[in-house]
């Protein structure tokens, strides 16, 4: 066994029952983007960043990701279509597979940790077959100093075998690749697949039982930032809501865009970087992500547009999913270390294409927690193969795939905190108004700024509401910076009984989702569904 690196760690990968392998410890990125290169497995793109492909996959495999069922997780985890569960000798069986498929080979390992509060933080030791995926475990979780290295005592370990092949029929996997979480044993073991996302994702299934089940933190897929006064708010939202626009903010220093804790008094980042997507981006759009891409930072799936290796962010041939991972500090404006206190305000981002929800509404603890579980937004024509007319999505506390626990459980925590904390709670509609997609315009983004600015500010305490008539959220009637007409959206159709109509249908749509929580759901969180609707 040779283990080697810049600051070699005084842990083995033998301990993890790895043999005869040569092993690389730690290195740089610079160093890791250099084997990459010597190996022929990636190329630099102009702004110097690393341009890698991932492979067969390029997006994570929900069905492929499953649970092992054992005395600790059987009566915890919601086993069903999202949480699939894993029988445990099999998962021995195939950990000691892919053990001695890594015997011998070149290896990437490093140290490792998540979460920034130290009350919290949970070390990780990650081997990986690939150094650009060593590469990504470098960008994504926090970096320990070398001090932290020298005594490293590693809690979870992420075994990393993008070349292993599973064997269904034997190994008990639904196809050749898996990610699968062993709680009991505190092991993530990835194989079949080099998607790098798998690795990030892993660790935060894990923490989303750990945190919520065993320390009464909420863990949530989220952003947030800080203001100059010491204000935390915090943006959920399903891809395509403007989460990462709306919480990058100049006036506001952030605290992360993707995975976060609520513990009693601060939120906290479980992450050191950032993990973007690239599709259509530009400097005028997204300029902070834009300006990440440069040396340090892995292009995944991406397409070049000449010999000089630019990138054409447009060309989403390869994938939509195409992918930037960098460090968090390759970001101006961020809060060190990344964590604020407990949030003032929280914002709730849906993208309703059908032009139905109000721009901005402000929620009951009730309304609060049944859209927190129901985690809505609606996919337009042209976002995905074969979609032509909006389409309706929900994803259950805005991360479905992630969440171990039932739905409920993180929503009952979040009311609690709500009322500990007096936060405010707002639903925003990034989407259509005056019609749906194709009748209607999209809302304008500097009046959904001027908006959550207002919510932030405090500004909207000072104004009327008026209630919705089918959904009962509370609307306010004047906002600054903002058209009194578009306030209330009924309002900016020509067509009042379309409106109605359509709202109507969304809101059947939210009552047929929300179906498969009510036997978990109070009473509290059940009063936040729409109203009954007449004449439907």
């Amino acid at each position: 066994m040779i283990e080697k690196g810049t600051r070699a760690s005084h842990i083995s990968v033998g301990n993890y029952g790895i043999k005869d392998a040569t092993v690389h410890w730690n290195l740089s990125s610079e160093e890791l983007v250099q084997l990459s290169l010597d190996k022929g497995q990636g190329s630099l793109s102009s702004a110097g960043a690393l341009a890698v492909d991932t492979g067969e996959f390029t997006g994570r495999s929900p069905k492929d990701r499953f649970i092992v069922k054992d005395d600790l997780t059987k009566d915890a985890v919601w086993w069903g279509d999202i949480n699939l569960p894993f029988d445990a000798d099999k998962f021995d069986k195939l950990y000691d597979k892919v053990v001695g498929y890594l015997n011998g080979k070149e290896l990437f390992a490093r140290n490792a940790y998540a979460c920034a509060d130290p009350s919290y933080k949970m070390n990780i030791t990650v081997v990986n077959e690939y150094p650009w995926s060593n590469m990504f475990a470098n960008n994504m979780f926090l970096r320990p100093t070398e001090d932290e290295i020298n005594t490293f005592d590693p809690e979870w370990t992420i075994i990393n075998a993008p070349g292993f092949m599973a064997d269904p029929a034997v190994d008990g996997t639904r196809q050749h690749n898996f990610a699968i979480l062993s709680f009991t044993r505190k092991v993530i073991l990835i194989g079949g697949t080099g998607y790098t996302g798998e690795i990030k994702k892993g660790i935060f299934s894990a923490l989303n039982f750990i945190l919520p089940y065993q320390n009464n933190v909420l863990s949530m897929h989220c952003s947030a930032n800080v203001g100059n006064e010491g204000d935390t708010a915090v943006f959920f939202g399903l891809s395509g809501t403007g989460k990462t626009t709306l919480s990058a903010d100049p006036k506001r220093k952030l605290i992360g865009d993707d995975e976060h804790g609520w513990a009693n008094d601060s939120v906290f980042n479980f992450e050191g970087g950032c993990y973007a997507k690239c599709i259509d981006l530009s400097a005028e759009k997204e300029p902070d992500i834009f300006k990440a891409i440069r040396p340090g930072a892995l292009l995944e799936n991406i397409v070049y547009k000449n010999d000089n290796n630019e990138v054409d962010f447009e060309d989403g041939s390869k994938t939509e999913n195409t992918r930037v991972s960098y460090p968090i500090h390759f970001i101006d404006n961020i809060q060190t270390p990344s964590s604020g206190p407990a949030p003032k305000n929280i914002f709730f981002l849906t993208c309703d294409a059908f032009g139905v929800l109000p721009p901005i509404s402000k929620l009951t603890k009730g309304q609060a927690m049944f859209h927190f579980i129901s985690g809505y937004t609606a996919k337009v024509a042209g976002t995905e193969a074969g979609i032509t007319e909006p389409q309706t999505t929900f994803s259950a506390c805005f991360g479905a795939p992630f969440m171990p626990l039932h739905p409920t459980y993180y929503a009952e925590m979040l009311g609690k905190k709500m009322e500990e904390n007096e936060v405010n709670v707002w639903l925003i509609n990034t989407g259509w108004s005056g019609g749906g997609y194709g009748v209607g315009s999209r809302m304008k983004l500097g009046y959904t700024r001027a908006m959550i600015t207002a919510a932030l500010e405090g500004k909207l305490d000072k104004v009327a509401f008026t209630q919705h008539e089918l959904f009962g959220l509370n609307m306010p009637q004047e906002c600054d910076g903002v058209p009194t007409e578009l306030l209330n959206p009924k309002n900016t159709w020509e067509d009042k009984a379309a409106y109605t109509k359509k709202a109507q249908e969304l809101a059947s749509a939210f009552i047929k989702n929300f179906k498969q929580f009510e036997e978990y759901a109070n009473e509290e969180i059940m009063s936040g569904s729409p109203k009954a609707i007449a004449n439907a």
